[in-house]
């Protein structure tokens, strides 16, 4: 791990208390992702701040997956997740499963059961909810609530041997009907699932809930802080009451940090599932996703995002993060890295009327001003290139410096070019311009004759590699949602945008995320899914420039 600045936070200070005080010789934190999808910039936050918190005191961390949930988990996410954490930059000391341990949550809820903190209860979900009351008003308490013990014993191994139907029982911890805090008013602790589990088979039929499940996974692992998002801040009295009423010899400590919230952005795995499922991006890794793996397809480093996620900070005070400041990041890193070349996206072609037919010649062109070490290449240059189609105007503004009939620019690298006359197609779009160049204005000729305003990138019409470019807007429009409109109509149609063009010559041994500054158009990445060996495919990063100020 590289070296990094160390930033203070309320989090960080209640661990140094808590080592200075002795409450506690080792931190062990923990990152739990259900896997019932792949991680978004969201769980970058908590990846980095649990990782780096243990790690600057030389403490363990452990991957766990909380999986108790069969109808929404897949291997498919389990091996998603271990990959993005490692890309990031993690390695974790201990990987585990909630499934794991279900044998022992099974016998602390018997213990719960024993003590008469725990019922069986016969209501279906929609009468749980209605007894259960509101913040104004108290709940009712179920006509179950005071089975005998011998009986909740019964039914609950019942339960688990598969005798009921899905929703026909579950098992209530007995707390309190009145509290003023919902979560504490008789939780359903487990319920049947009669579906096979990605861990587990066929070995279960009754599975524990998240908020029963979760503090004992922590207390059996001796997590010392477990740390979570805001949402979480009104079940911490039933974590608590978990950990308490099974008897658990650890006692770790729920913290609560506001969740990373980003504009422009879904920050819900259920959200993003959808768009997946309904088909408007290509999958997960789908470059206009908040994805770990989108991001990573479109081309950002894991350097870039662990700053950004040091950067933020932490607090409890939920706040909206603009999405520029994620892209401030990796131009900052992609600035001292990237190779830079050129490419034209919207190709106009230029025929030199005076330059040797048949002649090419190797230009000079630096890989990074910034950087010596990264060395030079060899552009070729002749009588036919392509510019941008938007380097040209016939009937320019004033204040237009690049290329219109009858005036001179530079070509990045080369000469100067002058436009002589306009060739347009039978509907006047102009398809090609007949332009003559002075061979005393050779970059790096030390020529002073005379001055041009504007300097274009281009590329060699006979020796450039054709590409593919995709331009990415965002995918969610940020605007208030009406009543009648659903997450999915607030969908960009204008997203993405795919261009043919052309690339220098030697990018032809571009591989799959390699990441290049194309001169004027930003930073881009060669894309993992449609490069092939005949065709680039370019996805971009970023532009170059943003207003954008930390």
């Amino acid at each position: 791990m590289e070296n990094r600045p160390t930033t203070s936070n309320f989090i960080r200070n209640i661990v140094i208390q808590d080592l200075e005080s002795g409450k506690h010789k080792e931190i062990i934190t923990r990152f739990p992702p259900e896997p019932n999808g792949y991680l978004h910039i969201g769980h970058a936050k908590s990846i980095v701040l649990n990782f780096e918190l243990a790690d600057e005191f030389n403490g363990t961390t452990n991957l766990r997956f909380d999986d108790t949930n069969p109808t929404k988990e897949e291997v498919e996410y389990v091996k998603s997740i271990k990959e993005d954490v490692q890309w990031l930059g993690f390695e974790w000391d201990n990987l585990y499963f909630a499934s794991d341990y279900f044998e022992e949550m099974y016998n602390r809820a018997l213990l719960l059961i024993k003590k008469g903190k725990a019922y069986v209860c016969d209501l279906c979900p929609e009468e749980i909810r209605e007894y259960r009351g509101t913040l104004t008003e108290a709940g009712k308490e179920s006509p179950y609530r005071n089975r005998s013990v011998e009986e909740n014993l019964d039914l609950f191994q019942r339960m688990r041997n598969g005798e009921f139907k899905e929703g026909e029982r579950v098992l209530r911890a007995k707390i309190d009907m009145t509290s003023p805090n919902l979560n504490m008013r008789d939780p359903v602790i487990y319920r049947i699932v009669h579906e096979s589990h990605h861990n587990t088979g066929d070995k279960w039929c009754i599975y524990p809930m998240y908020d029963y499940a979760h503090p004992l996974e922590d207390a059996i692992e001796d997590i010392t802080h477990s740390i979570c998002t805001m949402e979480f801040e009104d079940h911490r009295p039933l974590y608590d009451w978990v950990v308490r009423e099974c008897e658990m010899e650890s006692q770790p400590q729920q913290i609560e940090f506001a969740r990373l919230n980003l504009t422009n952005t879904v920050m819900s795995k259920r959200k993003l599932k959808q768009l997946v499922d309904n088909g408007v991006v290509d999958g997960w890794d789908d470059p206009r996703m908040p994805t770990i793996a989108g991001l990573r397809r479109k081309g950002y480093t894991p350097e870039a995002i662990r700053n950004f996620c040091r950067e933020i900070g932490v607090a409890k005070n939920q706040s909206v993060v603009d999405t520029q400041m994620l892209e401030h990041f990796i131009r900052e890193d992609l600035h001292a890295k990237a190779p830079r070349t050129m490419a034209v996206l919207r190709p106009l072609k230029v025929v030199i009327t005076n330059y040797p037919e048949g002649q090419v010649e190797m230009l000079d062109a630096e890989n990074n001003p910034d950087d010596e070490s990264m060395g030079m290449r060899q552009i070729p240059f002749s009588r036919e290139i392509y510019i941008e189609q938007e380097d040209f105007m016939e009937n320019p503004p004033k204040k237009y410096f690049r290329l219109f009939p009858g005036n001179e620019v530079r070509l990045k690298h080369a000469y100067f070019i002058k436009c002589n006359e306009v060739i347009k197609d039978d509907e006047g779009n102009v398809v090609e311009l007949h332009c003559t160049y002075d061979p005393e204005t050779k970059s790096g000729s030390g020529f002073t004759g005379r001055k041009v305003k504007g300097t274009l990138h281009w590329v060699d019409a006979n020796n450039a590699m054709s590409a593919e470019f995709r331009l990415y807007e965002p995918l969610i429009l940020d605007e208030e949602q009406e009543e009648d409109e659903t997450f999915l109509d607030q969908i960009n149609p204008n997203s993405l945008e795919i261009l043919q063009g052309f690339v220098e010559e030697n990018m032809k041994d571009a591989k799959p995320e390699d990441k290049f500054q194309l001169f004027r158009h930003g930073y881009f990445n060669v894309d993992t899914h449609y490069t092939t060996e005949e065709k680039l495919v370019f996805n971009r990063i970023v532009s170059l420039r943003s207003s954008f100020k930390l």
